[in-house]
């Protein structure tokens, strides 16, 4: 290989800070088929060419979009994350291209209808003894053992272990990383599955993790009132002014005022750090964005009905895997084109994968297709 080619893909090494997580530092789980890109670069390239991510499009992030094109989509948001947290990552000389995989990567695993339909299929995955189901940790599932037909992608350590860990409905005033081995990551992320403290207070490994999930916390504040505008529960207007006076009165000066404490109180320190005003403006921000936008996002009668549409489909597909009908999507379409290994799952944890990657109209297309037979 052309020694100027090595040299230019792999400058970023020759100006990253004394924190930040080196390429030479990648550890991956398999063997790994090198070729010109770096580490955590080729990672970000398994993560946008895998199937759960096209899916991204057609997910919501808070509102189904049907009736309104400006309501954003999870495929938004995540790259919202991913500028967010390059933005942050280049101002303390952190491996930008580390950053972008896990952020592009942190929500390959949710569920049809977001938020709500991951706490349904958490209520089932218990009852069915799969252990708890945490899109985070269902993002790391599809990377490691879905996605490819079921042999998964050979994604680092590093970039699996910033999704795991990104958290975003915790917020800190500071973000610690914590030294861990592979062996380590393996053992937080199998014990989540029974352990709900686990899931909850993960720590990422690299400080570029902790970047990405205070990003993800930037990058939906503000933009999930702009989603809330748009469907007449709230106005900017209409946020307290201890809140808007530390942080701004828009998505744009929110964005700006948090990445740039976050930047001016971390620089050259081992971890991330902002100042007490900013922490205590988001925390009162997302309550606030609780109590008036993601309550309402869904009634009460809707939050039923979509529980309905889960537990119909999920009983469908066990019942379907154990009898082998073959006219069963989950039969012709999703398990006919698995692996070996992956068909030795249990019939509840396959339903379980098939479900959380569907599509909201995929869902309801399936739903409607049961309930009219």
């Amino acid at each position: 290989m052309n020694e100027s080619i090595i040299s230019n893909m792999q400058r970023h090494n020759t100006v990253l800070g004394k924190y930040a997580t080196k390429d030479e530092e990648a550890v991956y789980l398999k063997t790994v088929k090198k070729d010109i890109r770096p580490p955590y670069f080729h990672d970000a390239d398994k993560i946008i060419y895998s199937l759960s991510y096209i899916r991204y499009m057609k997910k919501c992030q808070v509102f189904a979009n049907r009736d309104n094109d400006h309501l954003q989509s999870r495929m938004l948001h995540v790259q919202y994350v991913s500028k967010i947290a390059r933005t942050i990552g280049r101002a303390l000389g952190l491996n930008e291209d580390l950053i972008e995989a896990a952020a592009l990567g942190h929500d390959l695993g949710h569920t049809p209808y977001g938020h709500e339909g991951e706490r349904i299929l958490n209520r089932i995955s218990m009852e069915l003894g799969e252990g708890n189901f945490y899109h985070n940790i269902n993002s790391v599932r599809n990377l490691m053992f879905v996605e490819n037909y079921g042999k998964g992608h050979n994604v680092s350590v590093q970039v699996l272990d910033a999704i795991m860990c990104h958290n975003g409905e915790l917020v800190s005033n500071e973000y610690y990383p914590k030294k861990k081995s592979s062996d380590d990551f393996l053992k937080e992320y199998y014990g989540a599955y029974s352990d709900p403290e686990t899931a909850k207070y993960l720590r990422p490994m690299t400080l570029e993790g902790c970047v990405v999930r205070i990003s993800d916390i930037i990058a939906y504040l503000g933009r999930d009132i702009e989603d809330g505008v748009r469907k007449g529960l709230v106005s900017f207007e209409d946020i307290p002014k201890e809140i808007t006076s530390v942080l701004g009165t828009n998505n744009s000066d929110i964005v700006e005022t948090i990445i740039n404490d976050i930047i001016k109180n971390s620089i050259d320190l081992p971890y991330l750090k902002m100042s007490d005003d900013v922490f205590k403006a988001i925390s009162a921000l997302k309550k606030f964005n609780y109590e008036h936008i993601y309550s309402k996002s869904l009634t009460d009668k809707g939050k039923k009905e979509l529980e309905t549409k889960f537990r119909t489909l999920i009983t469908k597909y066990i019942s379907d895997i154990k009898n082998n009908n073959s006219k069963s999507t989950i039969i012709g379409s999703y398990l006919a084109k698995m692996s070996e290994e992956y068909r030795e799952n249990s019939p509840e944890r396959i339903a379980i994968d098939y479900i959380s990657g569907m599509t909201d109209d995929f869902f309801d297309e399936q739903y409607l297709n049961i309930n009219n037979k």
